[in-house]
């Protein structure tokens, strides 16, 4: 009686939905179709990375919003944890750049999530310096600053480049005393 009346579970995903058709047209899609037709998760992943990075130079924010979540699932498929944090923080960078940083925290904090649990300090200050910005972007000056310190101290000890690092000390800023 009960299975008759109660509601059926919803259907579980097991992959992601079909390419948007206005994506399978671009020359970018190639590549990637035959890895994802080819069940190669990191080829496919490397591909959308590729792609969503063309979009973004284009200034085309949703095709790269698509495109970086795709490389974030395969890089999940084939357990490449490195790429999917940095998959993840693209994604967070995506939304920044689009006016979106109130989208954008989720996928820092998983970013900063994910990283800590490998002991990617790098990636992990790189997380917090995106969120840093989106924060900054919402007007939270002094949550920024404070994840800048965080992103500063990561970056140092996790071996950030010199840009990484001036980054996050020109986002801190310097406090000036007021007399």
């Amino acid at each position: 009686m009960r299975a008759a009346v109660a509601p059926e579970p919803p259907a579980e995903r097991r992959g992601l939905p079909p390419l948007p058709g206005v994506l399978r047209r671009g020359e970018l899609a190639a590549p990637y179709l035959a890895a994802e037709r080819a069940g190669d998760h990191q080829r496919a992943g490397a591909a959308a990375t590729a792609a969503a990075d063309r979009a973004v130079e284009q200034r085309a924010w949703w095709p790269a919003d698509a495109w970086a979540h795709r490389a974030l699932w395969h890089f999940e498929q084939a357990d490449m944890e490195l790429a999917a944090v940095r998959a993840a923080r693209r994604i967070g960078d995506i939304r920044v750049a689009a006016g979106d940083p109130g989208s954008a925290r989720r996928y820092y904090a998983e970013t900063i999530d994910e990283a800590r649990d490998m002991g990617a300090e790098r990636e992990q200050g790189l997380g917090a310096l995106g969120m840093a910005r989106a924060e900054l972007e919402r007007g939270n000056v002094t949550t920024a600053r404070k994840l800048g310190r965080m992103a500063l101290d990561l970056l140092e000890r996790g071996g950030g480049s010199a840009e990484e690092v001036s980054a996050a000390r020109e986002l801190i800023g310097q406090e000036k005393e007021v007399s």
